[in-house]
């Protein structure tokens, strides 16, 4: 599987790169910092091809290369707003253009809150179209203990959206899962 992971903004940029960590190894993660993330973040990680925000002829730009799913991790209303209204300015945005016009799986996970009446209508449009609007929101029947845990839930959330297998929080009704 080739995956296009997008971190823009800075805060919420750290649960971006965790969302690497757990990545299985036949997952092929293309990640794109935007410059305000990289402003927070200096980490190389492996197994990750990096790209520049302002290459937008990288690979990940054109359809023909073949990512399966694109993940936006955390999500800036600005970047929002832009996928909302077809802006393919910088490469993460181009990356969801892509996702959209291929008809591929596409995750934005906002990162605000109070989200704004403008931010709620452009996710409703995106949601409309057949994009995971997923912020992270804690799943208390996950009884996770720490942020660590809680963020292992998100994580794994969005690995499910987007076909990534996992085994990163209890289930629902699984054996190892809350008991009915």
């Amino acid at each position: 599987m080739k995956l296009a992971l997008v971190v823009s903004g800075a805060s919420g940029a750290e649960l971006g790169l965790k969302f690497l960590e757990y990545l299985p190894e036949d997952v092929e993660c293309h990640l794109v910092l935007s410059e305000n993330a990289r402003t927070v973040l200096k980490h190389e990680r492996n197994r990750v091809i990096p790209h520049s925000d302002d290459d937008i002829a990288a690979s990940i730009a054109s359809g023909s290369f073949g990512v399966d799913a694109t993940a936006i991790i955390p999500c800036s209303m600005n970047t929002l707003a832009k996928i909302a209204c077809g802006i393919a300015d910088t490469l993460g945005t181009r990356a969801a253009a892509v996702a959209l016009k291929e008809r591929k799986p596409l995750l934005l996970a906002p990162r605000e809150m109070p989200f704004s009446p403008i931010a709620l209508e452009n996710m409703l449009k995106l949601s409309r179209l057949g994009v995971h609007i997923a912020p992270p929101v804690p799943g208390y029947y996950a009884q996770s203990e720490s942020l660590e845990a809680m963020e292992r839930f998100w994580i794994g959330k969005w690995y499910d959206l987007l076909g990534i297998p996992h085994e990163l929080y209890r289930r629902w009704g699984s054996e190892n899962g809350i008991e009915r």
